[in-house]
């Protein structure tokens, strides 16, 4: 019997292979665009933040075991472990204030229209503050969630609050950008390392440079962990940002006061 090749598309040494890359980066949009349209996803409020912060009961719980580590092996490696613990207790609470503004927001996006709430958190699909951002979702009566995952050589696996149906798997890290920033409306960005700064400052490049064509409030959260990483002004007093460059974001300290702010922005851009 004469030798029959695979078709191209159904050959994964070819789909895999350096040619199909633009094909591979197709699917990455198209794939999520069908399921977007399917599900009636037009419009979303992008949770940005570090992995790392843990829920506040984890937090608690690894302090208690440093410290009776530490009542059991006195010294400073010891005490170090106690630190780095209570530090990690005092992040967890911007993890619990994630998960109470996401859970407000999709309540009162349930509100506006229960058929088909009008806006759904989106979140990178990992642990810390995105696992938050879902979780708090999730805990809103008949509430959804984006997962835009991203598979890294350190696997980071979604977590389990995503909706199903709306659970993405991506390669590229420009196609995954592409997918927070094409449907967000509102963006709220918790403190992180060096992905929630590029995600924060590639944000504001776009809004500064118009490639935003629509009004996108942004939240910075935690007012006194922004100010120690990054000084603002001084962009502005090196003369490498304008004074109106400030205005493209708000510092917010609170779940009320995150909320307030991004649903009166929300409602006063759908009324237009």
């Amino acid at each position: 019997m004469a030798f029959k090749p695979p078709k191209s598309y159904k050959d994964p040494k070819f789909i895999n292979s350096r040619d199909a890359r633009p094909l591979r980066i197709l699917a990455e949009y198209i794939g999520p665009e069908s399921r977007f349209r399917k599900s009636r996803v037009k419009d979303t409020v992008v949770f940005f933040g570090s992995a790392r912060t843990p829920d506040r009961e984890t937090a608690g719980q690894r302090l208690e075991e440093a410290r009776a580590h530490a009542r059991a092996n006195p010294g400073p490696q010891a005490q170090r472990e106690v630190a780095l613990a209570e530090k990690r207790v005092e992040l967890s609470g911007y993890y619990e204030d994630a998960r109470i503004l996401a859970r407000r927001i999709t309540e009162w996006s349930i509100a506006l229209n229960p058929a088909n709430p009008p806006y759904l958190i989106s979140s990178g699909g990992g642990p810390g503050i995105m696992e938050a951002a879902n979780r708090g979702a999730s805990e809103a009566e008949g509430g959804q969630s984006i997962g835009l995952n991203i598979s890294l050589p350190m696997e980071q696996y979604p977590n389990p609050y995503i909706s199903d149906h709306l659970n993405f798997e991506f390669h590229y890290f420009f196609t995954r950008k592409f997918w927070f920033l094409n449907l967000a409306r509102a963006l709220v960005v918790f403190p992180g390392g060096f992905g929630t700064m590029d995600e924060l400052f590639e944000t504001l490049t776009l809004i500064q440079t118009k490639k935003l064509s629509r009004k996108l409030p942004v939240v910075i959260y935690g007012e006194s962990f922004w100010r120690k990483i990054v000084n603002f002004e001084a962009l502005v007093e090196e003369l490498v940002i304008s004074e109106e460059d400030l205005a493209l974001f708000k510092f917010c300290n609170t779940p009320d006061e995150a909320f307030d702010f991004l649903t009166g922005k929300l409602l006063a851009t759908k009324k237009r």
